[in-house]
């Protein structure tokens, strides 16, 4: 049933994303917005204990009975799979936000070229305007409760541009899982089933604002990835906190050059070379940051989810969230930076 109704974009768009999740992921957020810890986290971490106990308990009968045992894991994993997809998951198979913003799904070579350099003046002219010196590296004085009201006064913003980007009864936490998101290599996400944007606190704070909006993206209604993405920069980009307008262009900055560099390793180069010693500084604590965490498990981690995203409906898997160039360059053709 899950796949059939996916494959009618339009009447998941008017009758699931714009129609029953609002209502659910509305009831869900007023539930549990408030409280100030990850009630997700503490379900998930209360359900892999439950699971390790019922096989510690019961191995024996396990070991006797493994058709019964399998049989009663499909069903559990049944139960879970239309529970994900009816409180969030359907929302893979909506219009993309291309559509709806007009944009075209294709861009030339040239214009992300112009849009690399425009982002290098702008990140560029940000970080002076804030450290008031070239060689320093942008450090966010806010605290993460501050960058989570901020991300939602940013919203707030973005709705009267954007009615169908609007966010209401909002519920942005720190994970407690912050430590083990680092060593799986990931900077957020939504639990699904309470409807919670869950953020790694670990990261630079220079980072913290993308990663807010990002997940916000993913409450509103959008699971694609390079979508999330697209909106997570646009609000962070329209909010007129210059730390957060940093966040936006170091981020769009960053797919943007990765991009350049598949094609052509010297003009990658020649514009990193270009972004103020600040900016690379930055860059290097980022990805020193990684560096630290990495370890064996972590493609591990990145293959599940690879995985899981190609079975719902991105086939290009964590490729996707690279796809968010596109929309970056479009946009921001149509609507100057």
């Amino acid at each position: 049933m899950v796949k059939w109704l996916g494959s009618y974009p339009e009447l998941v768009e008017k009758y699931y994303s714009n129609g029953l999740y609002p209502f659910i992921s509305k009831i869900f957020r007023t539930l549990l917005g408030w409280i100030p810890f990850s009630i997700g986290d503490l379900i998930y971490t209360a359900l892999i204990f439950i699971a390790i106990r019922y096989v510690y308990v019961n191995i024996r009968r396990i070991k006797t009975h493994k058709i019964a045992f399998l049989r009663d894991v499909s069903l559990v994993l049944s139960i879970f799979y239309f529970t994900f997809h009816l409180v969030w998951g359907f929302n893979y198979y909506r219009v993309p936000i291309s559509k709806t913003l007009d944009l075209q799904e294709t861009h030339s070579y040239n214009d992300l070229i112009l849009l690399t350099e425009r982002l290098i003046d702008k990140i560029n002219e940000t970080q002076l305007l804030i450290t008031l010196d070239s060689a320093t590296m942008v450090k966010t004085p806010y605290d993460a409760k501050e960058i989570y009201q901020k991300t939602i006064e940013g919203y707030k913003s973005l709705e009267k541009e954007y009615p169908f980007l609007k966010y209401h009864q909002p519920s942005i936490k720190t994970s407690l899982y912050s430590l083990p998101l680092t060593y799986m290599g990931y900077g957020g996400y939504l639990n699904p089933f309470t409807n919670e944007a869950q953020v790694n606190s670990k990261l630079p704070k220079f980072r913290l604002p993308i990663v807010s909006g990002h997940e916000v993206g993913h409450q509103i209604g959008y699971s694609a990835e390079n979508e999330t993405n697209f909106i997570g920069h646009l609000v962070t980009y329209k909010n007129k906190d210059p730390y957060f307008k940093y966040s936006a262009y170091f981020h769009a900055l960053s797919y943007c050059l990765n991009d350049i560099n598949r094609k052509d390793k010297k003009l990658f180069k020649e514009f990193y070379g270009r972004l103020n010693l600040g900016v690379q500084k930055n860059f290097k604590e980022l990805q020193a940051y990684w560096e630290h965490y990495e370890n064996p498990l972590e493609p591990v981690f990145k293959s599940m989810f690879n995985t899981f995203l190609k079975a719902n409906n991105q086939s290009e898997g964590i490729k996707s969230y690279s796809s968010v160039v596109t929309l970056l360059v479009t946009y921001h053709m149509k609507n100057r930076l």
